[in-house]
């Protein structure tokens, strides 16, 4: 591990890419802190403080804190996620929009520039919801020191600007960087909320609050947990492939290679997704007045609430395999597989061997979608049954340790093709993004 580290450091490209993604990183949490104009940030504050464990607080960990304290970047990365939602299920509704995938990286680029497209326009009007909101009070009377159009032009504009800025920050470091940055921009919020939680938990088991072996076994159950999340996010099933070589001499010999299926091919997909559209309830109730709106969400779609959990683990299941038919097209591979001149042994080509791997990938990604719902209502269970004083977050988990490995791939994957020894010594560290 060591060595690995010292390797990282003497690849000139390697070692400008990390400093290039630590630098864009610190711009984003510089900017985090900077205050939208024309707000009290104290009263903001004491919302988000009394709100800790609802949707509030959900959405303030996915903004890194920048909601907290209605900074520039208050949105964060939401928008842009929603309206990669949006166009990912158009693409299979709209065959224009499906062939336009199929036209390769021309394609993608269309596509994208529609995705930056949307996310303005979300981000638009979310910002126009969220000066309202403030007007009204919903965050706290005192909230907005001078209302009036001026602040909500002054508002929209400020919150688009920091949104589209944190797009285009991701797009750099997933470019010029090291892993991918919408990701790293995400894991970097989560991160900067683990010292005060840590500390919180000490000042409570200072006063008495908490006592050491309940810590004790939530530390364990922690542990457990990442290691777990490490085991099935690095499993795969392995799907023979056998290629018949004709040799020198005339006659043919086989040669075996395989075709790897992650138990969670999906990654942290399902669950940033199904979160950003239980994020439009929020939404809904910042704009509405009605008491009977405000008190039906506020009742039944907080994250402690088993509604909002069955309808979370729902959108997660659906998402995995939603996700997964967009990656893996089993009619695809079949035909690949065939083009190479390989077989699966003991299936026939063509349609049997498109109709073995959708059973495969189906029952793989079952098992995964169990898994990532699993992992993310965690915190329920925690809550219930004991008695967490704050919001451990498995979606926060699956995210931190998903998106390290991922990165860790890539660092292994600079290391290994320059000769050098990676992290483990063998080259066997394998992000989602390194193939």
């Amino acid at each position: 591990m060591l060595a690995g580290l010292q390797n990282v450091f003497r690849i000139e490209e390697l070692r400008r890419r990390i400093i290039f993604t630590a630098a864009m990183l610190a711009v984003y949490r510089v900017g985090c802190i900077v205050v939208t104009p024309g707000i009290n940030g104290n009263v903001i504050r004491q919302f988000f403080s009394d709100m800790q464990g609802t949707m509030f607080g959900l959405l303030n960990v996915f903004s890194g804190g920048a909601m907290e304290q209605l900074s520039i970047f208050a949105l964060g990365i939401m928008p842009y996620i929603s309206a990669s939602i949006i166009f990912q299920l158009l693409t299979v509704v709209i065959p224009a929009l499906e062939r336009l995938k199929k036209e390769g990286s021309e394609g993608q680029k269309r596509i994208t520039q529609w995705t930056r497209y949307a996310t303005i326009g979300l981000a638009l009007f979310q910002s126009f919801l969220m000066s309202i909101a403030l007007e009204n009070g919903q965050f706290g009377q005192g909230a907005v020191l001078e209302p009036g159009w001026s602040f909500r032009l002054t508002t929209m504009i400020t919150l688009t600007a920091g949104t589209a800025f944190i797009m285009w920050l991701g797009e750099q470091v997933t470019e010029r960087g090291i892993g991918n940055g919408i990701s790293l921009i995400i894991f970097s919020g989560i991160i900067v909320g683990l010292p005060s939680g840590l500390s919180n938990v000490f000042d409570l088991v200072r006063t008495g609050e908490f006592d050491i072996l309940t810590v004790i076994v939530l530390g364990v159950i922690v542990i457990a947990a990442i290691a777990f999340v490490v085991f099935v996010e690095r499993g795969q099933r392995r799907i023979p492939i056998q290629h018949a070589r004709r040799g020198d001499g005339g006659g043919t010999s086989a040669n075996m290679s395989y075709f790897p299926l992650r138990v969670n091919t999906a990654g942290v997909i399902p669950p940033i997704f199904a979160s950003s559209l239980l994020m439009l309830p929020l939404t809904i109730r910042q704009y509405s007045d009605n008491p009977t709106i405000q008190n039906f969400i506020d009742d039944w779609m907080n994250p402690g609430d088993i509604a909002y959990n069955l309808v979370y683990v729902a959108l997660i299941i659906f998402f995995c395999f939603f996700y997964t038919s967009i990656m893996i097209n089993p009619d695809d591979v079949s035909e690949n597989i065939k083009r190479s001149g390989g077989y699966i042994p003991g299936v026939r080509p063509g349609r049997k061997t498109a109709d073995y791997i959708d059973a495969v990938l189906s029952r793989l990604t079952l098992v995964g979608a169990i898994y990532v719902a699993a992992i993310c209502v965690l915190p329920v269970m925690l809550s219930q049954y004991m008695s967490v004083p704050f919001y451990f977050g498995g979606t926060a988990l699956l995210i931190v340790v998903s998106v390290s490995l991922d990165t860790m791939g890539q660092i292994e994957a600079h290391l290994v093709s320059r000769k050098y020894d990676g992290f483990s010594g063998t080259g066997r560290v394998r992000g989602r993004l390194s193939r």
